[in-house]
């Protein structure tokens, strides 16, 4: 849990450059893969994850600039080049906007009464579970998976050693 401020935004910045590596995989080509012919794209799936985030934050109190265009999926690159830039404005706004007193109070979230620490943390996990649906995608497009809590198939490879079973 966050205590403070600067303990998420510790999070935010591991968390972020564990999906920006992710995102910088991307290329245009794995953007319209699909688990299933009525299923998401991979390129729908990443772009959704990373234009929600101001609007998620802004529905708490946390003002961050919203990205536009959000039904066009655009290329892998401006993907990528959005979730930095939004990376990036909401460190600033927390900074910012937000004091420790503020990330303990209680507000409503979904049906329930929560702290902003607690839908703070909400946010994070929307953006990993949507990470791991982006990685499969990957597999599946044939793209290499970059590590994110361990390595993937290809960094088991670089260090010599057979993936764990």
């Amino acid at each position: 849990m966050y205590c403070t401020v600067e303990d998420f935004i510790a999070e935010w910045k591991n968390e972020a450059a564990l999906t920006q590596n992710i995102l910088d995989g991307l290329t245009d080509e794995s953007l319209s893969q699909q688990v299933y012919p009525e299923g998401r794209t991979l390129g729908r799936i990443a772009w959704h994850f990373v234009t929600n985030i101001p609007d998620y934050l802004s529905e708490f109190g946390l003002t961050v600039a919203k990205v536009p265009n959000l039904n066009e999926v655009p290329s892998a690159k401006v993907i990528a080049d959005t979730f930095r830039t939004v990376s990036i404005e909401v460190e600033k706004a927390l900074h910012e906007q937000w004091t420790d007193c503020i990330l303990k109070q209680i507000q409503k979230a979904f049906g329930r009464m929560e702290s902003n620490a607690t839908i703070f943390m909400g946010l994070i996990k929307h953006i990993v579970h949507h990470r791991g649906q982006v990685t499969v995608l990957m597999r599946q497009a044939g793209l290499p998976i970059p590590a994110v809590y361990g390595p993937s198939k290809e960094g088991w490879a670089r260090l010599g050693i057979l993936p764990p079973f």
